[in-house]
């Protein structure tokens, strides 16, 4: 399953829009920036790998619309693209490790021509794609030897093929411990307030025929008290230094039961997740979405008019709570600042 395809024809980006998900399998194909921001904004495209990965096409496309234009000035309004994406949301380190690499791009073929620099930065947007798709595997086959034969995981949101190129973080190394013969069911958390648990976790794993158990968010810590739980896998959107680990709301919750429970707190995440620059999970920005998403459902209001509302997307999960975070470069165990050292 492929969230996305590139049009190299017409140099547009074509998404499975997530919005839509179960209900209809919509596919929705963007021609400017300003399409590509409003996915990764209203959440057509979601996850940190994917929005990285759109947000890089997202470029290819302004490159190829501005190099037509010969009334506008080409770099400025590249420059003025990349802000717009860069925008959309704050939290998903991936978004803004993708945009500097293709301004990077930009910088060092400065003195090309616009279709030269056009074709350059679509060629570099595909590679980007690749490479999450590669690593992603790769990332599977590394986190498959911590899966047991006949285990339960429990997983939070939705961090598989639809929130990357392919494949999966979180549900990636359930897929290739599958493929390796194991016998693996997982539990999915319904994830509020936007179900991407129920809506989209659910879905793509029955597409591929894996056993999967739908449950509330406030359900996982009577099933890790009746032992019907023997690890958690979660994606991740941004990863401090020392391992604290920034992914959608109620994560840390989940954490915290694991660890009261003795059972195995696992994050599946590429390397560009981690944000070296920063010391803990205390500086990692933290969306704030629309109260909308909180007092109303499938467009019916369900909290009454004027109620006071929070809305946070992702919480932080202090790294003593994690046991291991699995990468395409392998394994990281505690502490993190000392294994990441030994990987960079």
């Amino acid at each position: 399953m492929r969230p996305m395809h590139w049009n190299s024809e017409n140099k547009t980006l074509t998404i499975i829009d997530q919005t839509m998900l179960p209900v209809q399998l919509v596919e929705k194909n963007l021609i400017d920036y300003q399409e590509v921001a409003e996915a990764i904004k209203v959440l057509r495209v979601r996850g940190a790998p994917a929005i990285g990965v759109a947000a890089s096409y997202g470029i290819a496309i302004a490159a190829w619309n501005f190099a037509a234009d010969k009334k506008i000035d080409f770099h400025s309004s590249m420059r003025k693209a990349m802000e717009v994406l860069a925008a959309t949301r704050p939290t998903a380190v991936n978004l803004f490790w993708a945009i500097k690499r293709m301004g990077g791009v930009l910088e060092a073929h400065k003195q090309a021509n616009q279709q030269e620099i056009a074709a350059i930065l679509e060629a570099e947007a595909m590679e980007i794609e690749k490479e999450d798709y590669q690593l992603n595997l790769t990332m599977g086959q590394n986190g498959a030897v911590l899966i047991p034969d006949g285990a339960t995981v429990l997983t939070h949101c939705n961090a598989g093929a639809l929130a990357t190129a392919g494949h999966g973080t979180a549900l990636g190394v359930i897929r290739s411990a599958i493929a390796q013969g194991k016998n693996v069911k997982v539990f999915a958390d319904e994830t509020r307030p936007l179900l991407q648990g129920a809506r989209l976790t659910t879905w793509e794993l029955m597409q591929d025929g894996i056993d999967v158990t739908l449950i509330t968010d406030n359900m996982s810590g009577h099933f890790m008290k009746s032992g019907a739980i023997d690890l958690v896998i979660v994606g991740a959107d941004r990863i401090a230094a020392n391992g604290d680990t920034a992914n959608k709301i109620g994560t840390y919750n989940v954490a915290v039961l694991a660890k009261e429970h003795g059972i195995p707190f696992y994050v599946a995440a590429p390397y560009s997740t981690f944000d070296l620059t920063i010391e803990n999970g205390d500086a990692i920005p933290i969306e704030e979405r629309s109260h909308e998403e909180v007092t109303n459902f499938a467009g019916c209001r369900t909290a009454p008019e004027g109620v006071k509302v929070c809305n946070p997307a992702f919480d932080v999960t202090p790294h003593k709570y994690i046991t291991a975070i699995i990468t395409e470069k392998g394994v990281l165990r505690p502490p993190f600042n000392e294994s990441l050292k030994c990987m960079s």
